[in-house]
């Protein structure tokens, strides 16, 4: 049977347990319907059912990753979009401006993604706020040479990421 089979069959059986549990998640019909058809999406990759053997379960993890992610972009979104409203209405940046800002900001949350919640959050106060290594101790409420570590954490797991 090939992947799109696979797919279709799986999509006949489990679609409408799948769009049900991400309602109840997500508590919107339509956007529990994208993500769903967003599962799918991805099961039409090679080698993406290759060890499936409990379909509600490899759905559930597909569909609680894209959920994840999108509920990510939402906080990022909804931050920018609070921190925009505090500038006066000549300095807002223009739709394009925003788009590419949004865009960059999930592209630094992908990045970051993997580092434990306190490396994440040092590194950004370092990065964006420009706190010293003292300030965000401080601030984290751990000891300078824990800010370190943190830093290193940080910074390494930066190195390996391939941005291509």
């Amino acid at each position: 049977m090939s992947t799109a089979d696979s797919v279709a069959d799986l999509y006949r059986n489990h679609h409408g347990w799948l769009h049900a549990w991400l309602r109840r998640k997500l508590g919107c019909t339509h956007r529990a319907a994208d993500l769903a058809h967003d599962t799918f999406v991805r099961l039409l990759k090679p080698g993406a059912l290759s060890e499936l053997r409990e379909p509600r379960a490899f759905l559930t993890t597909v569909a609680h990753g894209l959920m994840v992610n999108h509920l990510r972009r939402q906080d990022i979104e909804r931050a920018y979009l609070e921190a925009l409203a505090t500038r006066p209405e000549p300095l807002a940046p223009s739709p394009e401006e925003r788009a590419l800002i949004l865009e960059t900001l999930e592209q630094i949350d992908a990045v970051l993604d993997g580092l434990s919640q306190r490396a994440r959050t040092a590194f950004l106060l370092s990065q964006l706020e420009g706190l010293s290594y003292a300030d965000i101790a401080t601030r984290l409420e751990v000891s300078v040479s824990m800010v370190k570590k943190y830093m290193l954490q940080a910074i390494t797991h930066c190195m390996r990421i391939d941005l291509s």
